[in-house]
C-alpha cells in the first residue's frame, strides 16, 4: 500500500444542528463528510450490487455474521461469535452474540437485542416466497440470485434464541465466503413486524435499521445523506457523532470540495487529479491494489453479438495500451484474464485478444460483416476503480471501431437508470466492471457470467453457457484447492475463447482523506468502512 501526501482541507459544512436543515457546525469533532459519487439505489445491501451504494450503506449501517480478514483471508467472528460445520459440509451452525442492539431511531425503538429470529428472517426473505417481505420493493436480490444462494439454502432454522443452523441442499466451498460479503447483512425482524402492523412495509429498505456503527437520519436526493453515531454499537466506541455523505456526481467537483474544506474524504479521485493535489500536504492519498476487473460486455442474445467471430473482431479492434495511458494513466494493468493476478486461481491467458485491426477486419469478413455495422456502446456515468472514465474509454473504442468499419453510438444515462436498463439487457454493448466482495474466485465468475446471473438480470453479457456453469459447479463441489484451480482455469480459458466480455484492465483504487482523519483505509475487497474513523 502506497501513501502519497497532498494538500486538502476539511469542513463539516453539511452537518446539521437541527433535524430539518443541513446547517453548519463549528466543532469539527462532531463529524465527518464523505464526498460520494452517486445516490444510493437502496438502503439495504441485499437488494443491490451497485458499488457506490454498498460503500455508503453496508459497513456503516449493518453487520454480518462473519467477515474475512483482508490480510490473511481467514474468517472472523462478527455477529456470530463462533460456528461449526457438519462432517458432510451441508450444515453450518452459528452461535450468536447476546448483547447486540439494533438502532434506536426517531422511527423505531427496539425492545430486545438481536437474536436468532432476526437471522432467520434476514435470510428467509431471500428465498421464501411466503416471507412477507420477499416481494417488497424490487423483489430482487441480485448478488444472492446470481450465485444461486437462494437455491442452495434448504432452510435456516432457529435452534434456540442465540443459535441458528443453515441447512444446505449440497455442500459448497464458497458458502462461508458468501455469508461474509457486505450483502449478507442482518436485519431486524421486530422492525419488519412493526411496519407490517403500520401497513408501511415499503419503508423497510428505505428507512434502515441495522446493528452497525451508524444509524440512519435523513436522505436528500442529489444532496446529502446523514447518519448519527450508534451509541450502543457492540464492537467498539464510534468516535464521530455524525457521518454525512455529500452526493457529488462530478469528479472534479469532489476534488474542489476537498480543497475548499467541504469534504474530509472523497471517493475515487482520478489519476489526473492526483497531480493537481500533490503539492498540498494536508491530504493523504491512499493507493491500493484491489481485486477488480473492468470489461466491455456484449449482449450475446442480440445479433450480431451472438456470433463469437463478431465479438473477437471487436475485441481485436481495441488499442489497450492507449486506454491504459488515456484512461488509467498507467495506474493499473492490462487484463490477462477475467481474474486479477493476485487471485489464487489466476492464470494469464495466452490467447487474450491483442490490438490488431487487420485481424479484426478478417473476423468481420468471416462473420459476413465485411462492410461493418452500427451498434450502441453504453458508458457508465460514474468513476469506479475498474474504469475511472468510461466516457473517455468509450470515445477511444468508438474511434478504434471506426477503423474497422463499425459505427458505434455512445449511450449514457444517470447511474441508477443506467443500471436498471442494463439489467433489462437493452444495450448492444456496455463498459462496466466488478470489484470483488471476497477473495474467492467464484466471486468473479458466478455474479458476472453464470446462467443464474443472466436470469436475475445481473449478467451484462446476457450469456448462459451450461458448460461454463458446470465448471463453476465442479469447483464449488470440492474443497480441494488444486482441483478448484483446475476448474477455474478452464473457466478462464472459456471466457477468452467465447468472449462474452472483453477483460480490459485491473485498476488501482485511490482515496483522498484529510490528514487529520485516522482509522480509514482501503481494503482489497468489499466496501469501505468508516466505523473507526476519528479526527486526530
Amino acid at each position: 500500500m502506497v501513501r502519497i501526501w497532498f494538500f486538502g482541507v476539511l469542513c463539516t459544512a453539511l452537518f446539521g444542528c437541527t433535524d430539518q436543515t443541513p446547517n453548519k457546525v463549528n466543532d469539527k469533532s462532531q463529524g465527518l463528510v464523505y464526498c460520494a459519487e452517486a445516490n444510493p439505489v437502496s438502503f439495504n445491501p441485499q437488494v443491490t450490487t451497485t458499488g457506490s451504494t454498498i460503500d455508503i450503506i453496508a459497513n456503516q449501517l449493518f453487520d454480518t455474521l462473519i467477515s474475512i480478514d483482508p490480510n490473511t483471508g481467514e474468517f472472523l467472528p462478527e455477529l456470530a461469535k463462533s460456528w461449526q460445520v457438519s462432517a458432510d459440509g451441508k450444515s453450518f451452525t452459528f452461535t450468536l452474540r447476546d448483547d447486540v442492539h439494533f438502532h434506536d431511531t426517531l422511527y423505531f425503538t427496539p425492545t430486545r437485542t438481536m437474536n436468532a429470529d432476526d437471522v432467520v428472517f434476514s435470510f428467509n426473505r431471500l428465498f421464501d416466497v411466503y416471507n412477507p417481505y420477499h416481494f417488497i420493493g424490487d423483489a430482487n436480490y441480485p448478488y444472492f440470485q446470481s450465485i444461486g444462494l437462494d437455491q442452495l439454502i434448504r432452510q435456516v432454522k432457529k435452534v434456540d434464541d442465540y443459535t441458528v443452523r443453515f441447512d444446505l441442499f449440497n455442500a459448497e466451498s464458497s458458502f462461508l465466503s458468501n455469508i461474509a460479503t457486505d450483502f449478507a447483512v442482518i436485519l431486524s425482524k421486530e422492525y419488519a413486524d412493526q411496519l407490517i402492523s403500520l401497513e408501511r412495509k415499503q419503508d423497510f429498505d428505505q428507512k434502515p435499521i441495522g446493528t452497525g456503527p451508524y444509524k440512519y437520519r435523513e436522505f436528500m436526493r442529489d444532496n446529502l445523506i446523514r447518519y448519527y453515531r450508534n451509541e450502543q454499537y457492540w464492537k467498539h466506541p464510534v468516535y464521530m457523532k455524525q457521518l454525512v455523505y455529500d452526493i457529488t456526481t462530478n469528479g472534479t467537483s469532489r476534488i474542489a470540495k476537498m480543497l475548499t474544506k467541504e469534504c474530509d474524504i472523497t471517493a475515487h479521485p482520478s489519476a489526473t487529479q492526483l497531480t493537481v493535489l500533490e503539492q498540498r500536504k494536508d491530504i493523504d492519498v491512499e493507493k491500493a491494489a484491489n481485486l477488480n476487473i473492468g470489461y466491455w460486455a456484449f449482449n450475446t442474445e442480440k445479433p450480431p453479438f451472438n456470433d463469437p467471430l463478431v465479438r473477437k473482431a471487436l475485441a481485436h479492434s481495441i488499442d489497450f495500451e492507449k486506454i491504459m495511458q488515456a484512461v488509467f494513466y498507467n495506474n493499473g494493468i492490462i487484463a490477462r484474464s477475467i481474474l486479477p493476478p493476485s487471485s489464487w486461481a489466476f492464470r494469464a491467458q495466452a490467447n487474450m485478444p491483442s490490438y490488431d485491426p487487420q485481424i479484426a477486419k478478417a473476423y468481420l469478413k468471416q462473420a459476413g460483416f465485411e462492410d461493418g455495422f452500427t451498434m450502441t456502446l453504453w458508458a457508465m456515468p460514474v468513476s469506479r476503480i475498474y474504469n475511472p472514465n468510461a466516457r473517455k474509454m468509450a470515445e477511444l473504442i468508438q474511434r478504434d471501431l471506426r477503423d474497422i468499419g463499425v459505427t458505434a453510438r455512445i449511450v449514457e444515462y444517470e447511474w441508477n437508470t443506467f443500471i436498471e436498463r442494463v439489467g433489462r439487457h437493452e444495450h448492444d454493448s456496455v463498459l462496466l466492471g466488478w470489484a470483488a466482495d471476497t477473495p474467492d474466485p467464484d466471486n468473479f465468475f458466478s455474479p458476472l457470467l453464470s446462467c443464474t446471473a443472466t436470469f436475475s438480470g445481473k449478467n451484462p453479457a446476457n450469456w448462459c453457457n451450461p458448460e461454463f456453469d458446470l465448471l463453476l459447479t465442479q469447483a464449488l463441489d470440492t474443497n480441494d484447492m488444486e482441483a478448484r484451480k483446475h476448474y477455474y482455469r478452464q473457466a478462464q480459458e472459456m471466457v477468452v475463447e467465447q468472449l462474452p466480455l472483453v477483460p480490459i484492465a485491473h485498476g488501482l483504487r485511490f482515496q483522498a482523506t484529510s490528514s487529520d482523519i485516522e482509522g480509514v483505509s482501503l481494503r482489497p475487497f468489499g466496501g469501505i468502512s468508516l466505523a473507526k474513523a476519528r479526527r486526530d
